[in-house]
This record gives C-alpha cells, structure tokens and sequence, in this order.
C-alpha cells in the first residue's frame, strides 16, 4: 500500500509538474505568436491572368502556379482521399490529435529520431502560414499553440480550405486545384477516384511523391490511400480495386489557356509589371484587354497560311537538320533512334509544323518519326514531288524527280497535317509577318499578331519593327495636299524629275514601278496606280515641313521622319501598328485617335481596380470642335499602346478630337476605294464589298509589302518581310504577299458587318468634270466622269481660266493652312 500512494503521489505531482512546465512554455511562446485572426483575410500568392475581351485565357504570369477553391467546390471524394492521407480524425479533434502525438513520442523514444511528428492539417496550416519547416521541439510547440488557436478562430471548413490552397505540390504548384491542372490538365472535380488519391499523396514528400519525378513511389503512396479510404468506409471494395488497377497517367501540363495569343498576352504582361512591379505576378490580378478571341485567332492562322503561301512561291530548303543515319539502311537501329528522339525533343512545334526524323525512303512514300516515339509515312504528292529546291528568292531549281532529291534517312523535316488527315511536306517559312486590327472608333486593338510563331521569336514585329511603309503612306501626302487645296481632280505631271537635294547623299532620280512616266494625271488616278513623281512632285508645292506638322496629328513618331522628299515615297520607319492607327483616322472620318489594349484590371476579388476611358469617336453626337490650328505632337508611346490614355472616372469617355477636315476625309477615303476597285489593291474585290478602302506599300528590293484597309468598323495593317532585310522577291508587292494575308483575314472580320456606305457629307458635291483636265464637264461631254469635291473648291468649266487660277492659289493656300 505504501508503495502504491507514492506511486500515485508521484504521478500527481508529476502531472502537475508538467502542467506547471506546459503553462510556463506556454507563457512563454504566447507573447511571440502571430495573430490566427490574420487567416480571415489570407492573400495567397496568386499569378496574373490575361483574358480577351470576351474572357477566354490567354496567358498567366506569376513563379507560383495557384488556383484557390471554396469549400463547397472542393470534391468531397478528394477531401476523403485528404482525410485519409493526412489527418482522418480531423472534422472531431480540436486542432491537436493526442493520439497521434502519443505515436510521434513513441516513434522518438524507440529510434532516436523524428519521425511525422503527428501533425494534424490544423498544425499543418499553422506552419505552413506562420512557421519555419526546420524540426525543432520549439516550433512543435509553437505548431501545437497555434493550431489550438486556429481551431478557436475559424470554422473546420475555413482550416481545410487553407491548407488545400496553401500546400506546395511540386512543379511550382501550390494547392491541390493548381497540381490538378499541371498533373492532369484539368480541374479537381474531372479527376478519377485513383486521381484524386495520387494528389492527396504528394505532401508527405512534394519531391519524391509527385506522379512526374517520382512514378514508382507516387503509386505506392496512392494505393496505400486506396487502402486507408476503404478501411475507413469512405469507398466500396469494387471502387478500390477499380482504382488499385487504373495506370499513371499523369504527365507535366502548361497554363490551361483557352488558346494561345502569346504575342497579345505579353504586350499585357509588360504593362502590368510596369503599373505595378512585381507584385503584378504575385496579387492575383485578371488582366481584360480588348483582344476579340474570334478575331485573334483568325489574325494568326492568316499570318500562318500568308506567310506558307510565300515560301511555298519560293521553293525548299532542305531539312533543318541532318543527323546521321541508321548503319543498317534498310531499317533504323537503337542508337540512331535514341539520337532522333533527343533532337525532336528540343525542336519545338511552330505555327503548327511538326518536327519529324526520316528513317527511311521507299520507292514511293518515307517513314516518319515522331517526338512520342510513333510512327507515320509522307506520300511523294503530298509534298514531296512539288518539292522544287530554293536556289535564290528570285528562282527555284528543277522538280524532283524522285524521293531521294528531296530527303535522306535522318534528315529533320517540317510535316503539316491537312484536311485528308494525312501529312504534307512543309518548312519554316524563312520571311515574318505582322498583322494589327482596331476598332476605329476608339483604337481599342482587337487583334495583334508579331509574327509566325512566339515560339521561335519574340520580337513583335506589329508593335517593335521598323520598317519603311512605302507606298501605303501616300495617303498621307495626299490628305496634306486635299487640306492645302488641292483636289481630287488637280493635275500634276507625272514626269521625270531630277533633285539635287542638300539633305540627300546623292542627285535622286525617282522613278515609278515599271520606269515608265504618263505625263498630266489626276491626283485620284495618281494615287490610285500608286504613281511615285506624281507624289514626289505633290509634296514639292506642299512642303516637307507642312507634311511633317500634317501628319503628326494621326500618330506617327516623326522623331523619324528623315526632312526630305523621299518622305513622298514612304522612306521614314514606323511600325504596323503606328500605320494602322493613322488608317484608323480616316476610317472613323478623321478623329485621333490611341491604341490601346487593356480593358480593364481586376483585384483577387473582382474588384475593377483600373478602366481605360479612351478618347472615342461619337458617331450620333453634333460635331466635334474645329481642327483650326490644331496640330498636337502625337508620339505613341508604349504606355498608352497598352492601357489607353486616360482611366475611367465617369461613364462616358472623353470625345476623340477631329484633326481631318470631314469632306477632306470623304474625299480621300473615296479615292482609296479606287485602290480597290481598280488600282493595285484590285484583289481585295474577292471579298464583294463596296465600303472597303486601302493602300499597298512596297519598299525597294523589295523588302517590304504592306497592306493597310479599311471600313467604318475595322482598319487592319498587314506586312510581310525578313527581319535580316533579305529581299522577298522581284515579283513579291504589297498586292501578292501582305494583301492575301490582308483579304483573308478582313473576310472573317467583316463576316457580320454589312456594307452600308457613308452618306455624302454637309459642303461635299458630286459633279461631272474632263477626266483630262480636271476642270467641270462642257455640257454633253461625252467622256465626262464623276468626282467628288468641296463645295468651295469645285473647279471652273472646262475651257476657261479656272484651272489656271487654281493652281496660283495653292501656294497661298498652303500658308494659309499650315
């Protein structure tokens, strides 16, 4: 009995001793814990998302990839599986599972080391929000202090949402909804039974137990949480042994982008890191811009077949790579394919081209080989026999006339998959192309392509490049001249001309395409056949420094702009964009317009924390002020190319300043239309509309072809080049590379726009005059034609002194304008 009270006097004051420590630990560590309320309003780090207008996902940006979840939308299947895994006696212990603790004890006491540690997903949460990972008795106790805390504070739901959100899962995957999607490329409620239990397997060891970097131990882990669901009653025996026998099929997934519109996407990404530094990649925010999802994807696979459809006029290449062949050529052994399987696994797919290994050529067909290790074949006429070898840009050497001409057995081709389901020969094209669409009436960028592929360049050609816009900038000469007092029907003499000009290197002797001259021509016909003197000589009588102030008003950086004649044949650089802005001025009948393209941003929560208000056209309200001596510099800078120019503080935009005359601008836009209808953008009448206007450029070489058109909804700017300045071709033109690329792409962009044209504006006249001296039409004059004119400037009758006196004002006019 003696022994047995001081057994039970010991133990009591054992326990009280331990109560007294644990209350003094608890003293002790209290002071220096964080604040458990801090979970109410948890930010997890959460990378930025960028939307088209229409809300489909282009791009994510951010180190952590993380998708948080509610509860409720958690699948209670995945949250047994967790249960099962981590912590079954969750939803009932108060934060610390005694027993579990006990285990841990024992664990130490019996092997010297640290095993789990018992930690429940209370515990689990308070280390990973608040904690170190190091393993040390005190932050046990600060684990344990906490996760008492927590469970005072918050809700069991509220507990289990901060840790599915929370935990890293390897790959840069934090929360179980992101490692869904970069496991299994979709959501968690898609997921198996088998899925499922594989996810709740990874904490333990993110590292090891992942599905990609460890296969073997990841499925030992998901089937040892099969067994725990079953023992616990979660599951049915024929749902464990359904899921026991289902294979891995895990492998490593992307961003789920609804499609890719990489260019577009960056452009977003760069102006937010701009607006708000690195925490753009950390705070969650949903980037909108102005991207129409339909359009975008149009404007790429455009920019792909225009650019095939020139190199295809070019001839091929050859392979990209030539890897040496099998030993035994009759059939492809180890060695050989290990080497072909490593080389297509660098080359990447670009602008849907895949990258495949000839192992071996038959007398009609070849065998391919594939980056996943299958097998195909290519048929000599899909591709093969029209495989004419590229011997210049100007020239293609002879047909081949058998398989071995074209390809060799470990040679690395290009191969496309078409409409018949088979494989076609294909290549790289060597040439680049940039393709930007607006909306006219506020410079909201509805798609924008850089190039062939983000893939292989990065470069935005649409916003980056600058190139020499060549004949497409004549419009702009031709609007001076309209504002100076000139008209649709002037006459200038298209002739030679010889300039010793003192801002030029040498005498200039500009010719038209063709080197031939025709003499007196009217400046519509002038600029519809893209006459070069008629320009040159035009800008002459308007002068540089009048062109300059001019054209400044629709957005060109004449930063640039060299001081000379030269600039009547568009010699300066500029980008696509900068081009397409200026057309959009005389789309939307001569409002400036800036390029803009976020929409608007939004918090984590939803909240709209910016809005662009542009300046924006107004077709319904009474005119806008007077353009009378405004001339705003207009540098686009890139700040304003991405966001617009202004935010929102009211729900009507800023009206879009008029700096063209409305009957200038209907005058002109007119004469575009002839471009099309009968000029060097003839092509475009395919699409069978009357409201569409425009003009091709081509540079010396040439080096540049050019498009730009418009109607009153949409202005779109094609081009087509090397970025090395490598000439396209003799019979390349803005009419053969960039406006296909143009047509097909305005054919889908215009599919439910219908074709209305504008009405005749106040103080416009339609009159009949002598297509060979401008002048009005004699009465009955049989060859008169129609032409449109100021009502203040319709020229005098035929035969009398009016042209004359016309002409001897246009210099006075000139100086009265500029």
């Amino acid at each position: 009995m003696g022994f047995l009270r001081f057994l039970l006097r010991s133990s009591v004051l054992g326990l009280l001793g331990l109560s007294w420590l644990l209350a003094g630990v608890y003293l002790y560590l209290d002071p220096g814990l964080p604040d458990v309320e801090t979970l109410r309003d948890v930010r997890l780090q959460t990378p930025m998302q960028v939307y088209t207008r229409d809300g489909h996902l282009i791009g994510q940006f951010g180190e952590q990839k993380r998708n948080p979840l509610r509860f409720e939308d958690i699948p209670p299947q995945f949250v047994q599986a967790l249960l099962a895994a981590e912590d079954d006696r969750f939803f009932t212990h108060r934060g610390v599972d005694l027993a579990g603790l006990m285990r841990a004890v024992s664990e130490l006491a019996l092997t010297g080391e640290k095993g789990s540690g018992g930690s429940t997903l209370t515990m689990q949460v308070a280390r990973n929000y608040f904690l170190s990972l190091e393993r040390t008795f005190t932050r046990k106790f600060n684990e344990i202090l906490l996760a008492i805390k927590i469970e005072r504070a918050l809700e069991k739901e509220e507990i289990f949402e901060l840790y599915f959100n929370r935990v890293f899962l390897g790959h840069r995957a934090y929360g179980f909804e992101a490692a869904s999607q970069v496991y299994y490329g979709t959501g968690i409620g898609e997921l198996t039974l088998a899925q499922h239990a594989m996810l709740a397997g990874i904490p333990k060891a993110p590292s090891r137990n992942n599905p990609i970097s460890g296969p073997q131990a990841s499925k030992e882990r998901r089937d040892w949480i099969l067994g725990r669901m079953l023992s616990l009653g979660y599951i049915q025996q024929e749902h464990w042994a359904a899921a026991v026998q289902e294979p891995a099929s895990a492998q490593h997934h992307g961003a789920q982008l609804s499609f890719a519109a990489h260019y577009a996407a960056e452009m977003a990404r760069q102006e937010m890191l701009e607006r708000y530094g690195m925490s753009a990649y950390t705070d969650g925010y949903h980037v909108y811009t102005t991207i129409n999802s339909e359009l975008q994807q149009l404007a790429q696979q455009t920019v792909v077949n225009g650019l095939m459809t020139y190199d295809r006029r070019h001839g091929y290449r050859g392979p990209e790579r030539q890897l040496p062949p099998p030993t035994d050529a009759g059939q492809a052994d180890g060695r050989a394919t290990a080497a072909w399987l490593a080389a297509l696994a660098d080359t990447p797919v670009v602008a849907g081209l895949t990258p495949a290994i000839v192992t071996r050529l038959r007398e009609d067909r070849v065998d391919l080989l594939f980056s996943d290790g299958t097998s195909s074949e290519l048929l000599w006429d899909d591709g093969l026999r029209q495989a004419s070898p590229y011997l210049t840009e100007n020239s293609m050497g002879r047909a081949p006339s058998s398989i071995a001409d074209v390809v060799s057995a470990g040679d690395l081709i290009r191969v496309q998959r078409k409409d018949d389901a088979r494989w076609h020969l294909s290549q790289v094209p060597a040439a680049q192309a940039a393709l930007v669409s607006l909306n006219p009436d506020n410079g909201a960028i509805v798609s924008i392509v850089g190039g062939l592929g983000f893939e292989s360049s990065k470069f935005n050609r649409a916003t980056q490049a600058r190139r020499q816009p060549g004949s497409s900038f004549k419009p702009f000469v031709y609007s001076a001249a309209l504002e100076a007092g000139f008209t649709a029907a002037s006459i200038i003499n298209d002739a030679p001309v010889v300039l010793e000009d003192t801002s030029l290197e040498d005498i200039w002797r500009p010719e038209n395409d063709g080197g031939r001259f025709y003499g007196p021509t009217r400046l519509r016909w002038a600029l519809t056949q893209s006459r070069n003197l008629v320009s040159i000589r035009l800008l002459q009588q308007i002068g540089v420094p009048a062109l300059i102030r001019h054209v400044e008003r629709f957005g060109f950086d004449t930063s640039e702009f060299a001081p000379d004649l030269s600039l009547a044949l568009g010699t300066h650089v500029m980008s696509p964009l900068q081009l397409a802005t200026a057309y959009a001025v005389l789309a939307n009948g001569g409002y400036a317009v800036q390029p803009f393209l976020i929409e608007r941003i939004e918090d984590t929560d939803g909240n709209v924390v910016f809005a662009a208000a542009p300046p924006t056209v107004c077709r319904d309200c009474p005119p806008a002020r007077s353009l009378e001596g405004a001339a705003p510099e207009r540098e686009l800078r890139m700040e304003e190319i991405l966001a617009g120019a202004t935010e929102a503080d009211s729900t009507t935009p800023p009206r879009a300043e008029r700096v063209m005359d409305e009957r200038s601008n209907f005058i002109l836009t007119s004469i575009l239309k002839d471009v099309i209808k009968r000029g060097t953008g003839r092509r475009a009448l395919t699409l069978g509309r009357d409201d569409l206007a425009g003009k091709t450029g081509t540079t010396n070489g040439p080096m540049d072809a050019w498009f730009s058109g418009y109607n009153r909804d949409v202005v779109t700017t094609a081009w087509v080049g090397f970025d090395n300045y490598t000439p396209l071709g003799r019979r390349e033109f803005g009419g053969t590379a960039a406006l296909p690329i143009w047509i097909d792409y305005m054919r889908g962009a215009l599919r439910d726009s219908p074709d209305v044209q504008p009405p005749l504006p106040p103080g416009v006249v339609h009159v009949r005059i002598d297509p060979d001296t401008g002048l009005l039409a004699r009465p009955g004059q049989q060859n008169a034609i129609f032409e449109y004119f100021r009502e203040d400037r319709v020229p005098a009758p035929s035969g009398g002194a009016g042209d004359a006196g016309l002409r001897g004002t246009t210099e006075d006019l000139v100086r009265d304008i500029f």
